[in-house]
């Protein structure tokens, strides 16, 4: 979920145990069911939906539990009052943290992001006070395993599709973009038959910050853990040099 050691980070979450990959299931479904409401069950006709669904299957969410999410989405989305809601504070050594949620009850998630930073000597701040040391970017990184083209062309497709930058690194390829310009990038991706193994709309730092000392590196982490197991925690962003 954060911006750093991107491929890597990518595939550690993705080999986490059952019960991340539930709450990762977990958390886009109501995903789903908030860009249904506010956009309707029509991706062709629905950008947010669009992305999220390229979200969903970056994550190996089966094609048929997200049909069954918009589905259940479009019968219920009168029912569906989640809202998103941000938090930014830091950790140990004055790391920046953002936290984006999704949360049926505001009072709930900000005393648990409370928590996640206190615990890890870290202190919730002000909206505005580490977001502007973030860009925030459209994302997609490709595993060069699963990519047997070239890398020029790629290089080539993705800039004359408007890509921002491309990046490669040991095991991977990375393509920004605008956020605007995040759905048509995707697509020619798509069209073009490359794999990705991750797509999304993300915050990126600007610079990162190295952590020397064992005890902040492990307050860090605690702060980290308990976001990531809180299903009210969509993403969690910082510019911790891992």
């Amino acid at each position: 979920m954060s911006g750093h050691s991107k491929f890597a980070n990518i595939k550690h979450k993705k080999e986490k145990n059952d019960a991340a990959k539930g709450k990762i299931f977990t958390i886009l479904g109501r995903e789903i069911a908030v860009a249904v409401k506010e956009g309707g069950p029509d991706p062709a006709n629905n950008s947010k939906l669009a992305q999220v669904i390229a979200k969903a299957k970056s994550n190996n969410m089966p094609n048929d539990t997200i049909e069954r999410g918009i589905k259940k989405a479009a019968g219920d989305a009168g029912n569906v009052n989640y809202k998103y809601v941000t938090y930014e504070g830091y950790g140990p050594s004055g790391i920046a943290i953002i936290v984006d949620a999704l949360t049926d009850n505001q009072n709930r998630t900000a005393a648990n992001v409370r928590n996640a930073f206190t615990k890890g000597n870290g202190n919730v701040g002000t909206p505005g006070c580490v977001s502007f040391m973030f860009d925030k970017k459209g994302q997609m990184i490709i595993d060069k395993e699963e990519y047997e083209g070239d890398p020029d062309e790629l290089m080539m497709t993705v800039l004359d599709a408007g890509a921002e930058d491309f990046s490669e690194e040991e095991d991977s390829f990375e393509v920004l973009t605008d956020p605007d310009d995040f759905d048509e990038m995707l697509k020619a991706l798509q069209d073009g038959g490359i794999p990705l193994a991750s797509a999304e709309v993300t915050m990126i730092p600007q610079n990162y910050v190295e952590l020397k000392e064992e005890a902040a590196v492990k307050s860090l982490q605690k702060i980290l853990d308990l976001l990531d197991e809180d299903d009210d925690v969509q993403a969690v962003y910082h510019n911790w040099d891992e």
